[in-house]
């Protein structure tokens, strides 16, 4: 048998015979099992042990080096071991959302081949310091968390496409953010980001910038190198003014309530003929 699906069981313990050398998929979702199973199978390629009562992760996840995914959300997990960092055949997929983690080990970032990893609604703080070297990440979530900054090797992501940072506590962004060369949405409503780094005038692809609920004064000429940008929600800030590179990015959507602004530029009316919709 290769693969063992075990889903919705109410199951407090996985048999150690039904874990045999030759699986390569368990699935134990929603089950109540308050421990990992005993001896699983080094050939191991999917994980899910998700939406169960699970506290602790032990070392020995580390000999699964052919897991490819991994989800271990929705349990009462607080800490993640060393080990995490010797998956390297971790490549499609890390579920750690819905826990009680505080921190991410900065053995973590060692997953050089990781594409998703979401670790959303957790106590995160901080991210390890060499995040970036987290090479292979095209989507990240890490929304709900308490996190005020990101470090600068958050810039050396290269490949990210998609990164969902809303409601944490981040009150500016790295200077290192124009090196997100492949990104196409941020998400960053419901922070506390006074301003935005000239860098960010570098995301040439980016398509949608949500900084909704924000503390932002004013935005960057930088953003006129935004040129792929088609949403743009700048709801609920203290903008008193808009950057006139506005007019000539191809926007479709640009949302202005719940702002300061001490007059409307005349540009918007031309925005408005080119069909883009714009909430004042």
């Amino acid at each position: 048998m290769s693969e063992l699906w075990l889903d919705g069981q109410d199951l407090t313990v996985i048999a150690p015979q039904l874990l045999g050398p030759e699986l390569t998929v368990l699935s134990a979702y929603r089950n109540r099992l308050t421990q990992f199973p005993a001896a699983l199978p080094s050939g191991l390629r999917v994980l899910n042990l998700a939406d169960n009562l699970i506290g602790q992760v032990p070392e020995t996840l580390g000999r699964l080096r052919q897991l490819h995914t991994l989800d271990l959300g929705h349990n009462r997990i607080s800490a993640l071991p060393d080990a995490i960092g010797d998956l390297h055949g971790l490549s499609r997929y890390l579920y750690l959302s819905d826990n009680r983690l505080t921190e991410l080990p900065a053995a973590l970032t060692r997953l050089s081949r990781l594409g998703y990893l979401g670790a959303t609604d957790n106590r995160l703080a901080s991210l390890p310091a060499d995040f970036g070297a987290l090479a292979a990440l095209h989507e990240l979530r890490l929304y709900r968390n308490r996190l005020t900054a990101l470090p600068r090797s958050f810039g050396r992501l290269a490949r990210l496409r998609e990164a969902h940072l809303m409601e944490n506590r981040l009150e500016t962004l790295p200077d290192t953010i124009g090196g997100l060369t492949e990104l196409r949405e941020l998400r960053l409503m419901d922070n506390q980001v006074r301003e935005l780094p000239d860098g960010i005038g570098a995301l040439a692809r980016l398509r949608l910038l949500d900084l909704r609920n924000n503390r932002l004064g004013r935005l960057p000429d930088a953003v006129a190198g935004l040129r792929s940008l088609t949403h743009l929600d700048l709801r609920d800030n203290g903008l008193h003014a808009l950057p006139e590179a506005l007019a000539d990015l191809p926007l479709e959507k640009l949302d202005l309530r719940w702002n300061r602004l001490e007059w409307e530029p005349h540009w918007l009316a031309d925005l408005e003929r080119r069909g883009c919709v714009v909430l004042r």
